[in-house]
């Protein structure tokens, strides 16, 4: 049964595979659009279009190395997103770390921060080593920190940062829009969660994922355990508020 009365749009929403930035961020605004303030999806999408249009609006300006490389990181990466979305709205199995977060969509205890922090766990603890493998075999980038896409890759850090601590302000509300408590453990979690630590962590990963392709039940096994690990922080960010 769907959780709200428009899941079914939102099926049909992220069937068709993105195949630019551009593409990307035509589904990410329509998500934000079909939503409702009551939906916790609503949250980490609108903070994963804000990172989006910073990287188009970098692209566009001249901002990176190896655009092509960046735009194509960009679609593979919207793409597990999209992915992880359909299949649990289908009743079909998704990613543990993001089932952790769409299962509790519509729990009005929790804070639109957390919604957005345990989305971006999981999209760059879990997804992001998968989207760059997939893009280095798309690209024949191979991820190594001594390339000019690794730099591209932590030249985005500083944007995302600010992002991030924006949104940590602006989303410090319960699902409606609620006041928070004056003090709650939310407080000290979401100060603790820094993305450029992350991403650092995700791009290692990537690297020892493009060694394991060889053996793919070694690849699939490294692959959940990382969902494992993921889905503790997200479980932990999720964690409901008085």
């Amino acid at each position: 049964m769907p959780m709200f009365p428009y899941d079914t749009a939102l099926i049909a929403v992220v069937q068709t595979a993105p195949q630019s930035i551009a593409e990307v961020l035509q589904v990410l605004r329509t998500i934000d659009a079909t939503c409702s303030d009551a939906d916790g999806l609503k949250w980490f999408n609108r903070l994963y279009m804000q990172v989006t249009e910073a990287v188009q609006n970098r692209v566009t300006a001249g901002g990176f190395n190896n655009p092509p490389w960046l735009r194509q990181l960009d679609v593979q990466f919207g793409q597990l997103f999209f992915n992880a979305l359909r299949a649990a709205l289908q009743g079909s199995p998704c990613p543990s770390c993001w089932a952790a977060s769409f299962a509790v969509r519509n729990n009005t205890d929790l804070a639109r921060i957390q919604f957005a922090l345990a989305g971006v766990n999981a999209h760059i603890n879990h997804d992001l080593p998968e989207a760059l493998v997939s893009t280095a075999q798309i690209t024949a980038c191979v991820p190594a920190h001594d390339t000019v896409e690794h730099q591209d890759y932590v030249a985005l850090n500083t944007t995302l940062d600010a992002l991030i601590e924006q949104a940590k302000t602006t989303l410090n509300v319960r699902l409606m829009g609620d006041p928070m408590p004056a003090a709650s453990h939310i407080e000290d979690t979401i100060a603790a969660w820094g993305v450029s630590a992350a991403r650092a962590q995700a791009w290692n990963n990537s690297e020892i994922l493009w060694h394991l392709r060889s053996s793919p039940p070694l690849a699939a096994a490294f692959v959940e355990s990382l969902d494992g690990l993921t889905t503790v922080v997200s479980k932990t960010l999720l964690v409901p508020v008085p």
